[in-house]
């Protein structure tokens, strides 16, 4: 089998590269910049694609295989840039269906929990999304454009809506990032919103592997939260960090507003992804 990773040097897609190498398939990295050859590693293939101007000829670059785990997506973490659906979501659509129509079979693609909008509780998949932000909305779109297509043209769809991953390699203006960097700076105290919002946090090692156990499935599971399904409190998961960590700095709560893009409580609810991955 054959298994072609888009947004491969992004922070979830050296995990999933990295999860591949643990099964016996063929792997080609897709990349955008040709200075990114040298990170994808050994036994890898990499081919350079530019999503926003793809080749008519791009399925037969990346080998002609047999599932697409989609990870790129421009313009993040900006989640209210008109960028996603004036630009993001036209070149996305573009790019993936003209694999499709070109013969790709499977395609796992990334989804994001914002397609939920201000919805609060623990979510599923089977509730209307309501997104508030051009980021989420740019999402939901393209998996509903991706449905159609695959109404004239079948192939295996994945829609993996993923919550909150963290880990090694993630945006340095991310919480953990930002957290270390102040430590590393001998900050005394760490400026954060009050706390008390909760999220589903999930591990980007745990993510990655979710997602090779999904495109390695090749059937059609449709939309399927990638989470935890355990609420936890940002204030919560800091403070276990900075206990994890041994570090000895304060949190200075309430500094920042809570953000009016996402509800104070929410979390995905995973019985379909335990079911998929033979956990139930």
């Amino acid at each position: 089998m054959k298994i072609a990773v888009t947004g491969a040097c992004g922070f979830i897609g050296r995990h999933v590269l990295a999860d591949l190498k643990k099964h016996a398939v063929e792997v080609v990295a897709m990349l955008q910049n040709p200075a990114q050859l040298d990170l994808i590693g050994p036994g890898i293939k990499g081919v350079v694609i530019d999503i926003e101007t793809p080749p008519s000829n791009a399925f037969e670059l990346l080998g002609a295989p047999d599932v697409l785990i989609h990870l790129a997506w421009g313009g993040l973490p900006n989640y209210n840039s008109l960028h996603h659906m004036e630009e993001e979501l036209p070149n996305q659509y573009r790019f993936l269906s003209g694999l499709v129509r070109s013969g790709l079979a499977s395609l796992v693609v990334a989804g994001t929990c914002f397609e939920y909008g201000m919805l609060s509780g623990p979510l599923c998949e089977a509730l209307i999304t309501q997104p508030n932000n051009p980021y989420g909305y740019a999402k939901d779109a393209l998996r509903r454009q991706l449905e159609f297509l695959r109404n004239c043209t079948p192939f295996a769809f994945t829609w993996a809506r993923l919550f909150y991953p963290y880990g090694d390699g993630q945006s340095e203006k991310s919480l953990l990032p930002q957290l270390k960097k102040a430590v590393q700076r001998g900050d005394s105290f760490f400026n954060m919103s009050g706390g008390e919002q909760l999220r589903d946090f999930i591990p980007v090692t745990d993510v990655a592997t979710m997602l090779v156990t999904l495109a390695l499935h090749r059937t059609d599971i449709g939309i399927v939260n990638i989470c935890s399904g355990k609420p936890i409190s940002v204030r919560t998961l800091v403070e276990g960090w900075i206990r994890e960590y041994g570090w000895s700095i304060q949190l200075n709560l309430g500094y920042y507003p809570y953000p009016d893009y996402e509800p104070m409580a929410f979390w995905g609810c995973r019985d379909k992804l335990d079911t998929v991955l033979g956990l139930t």
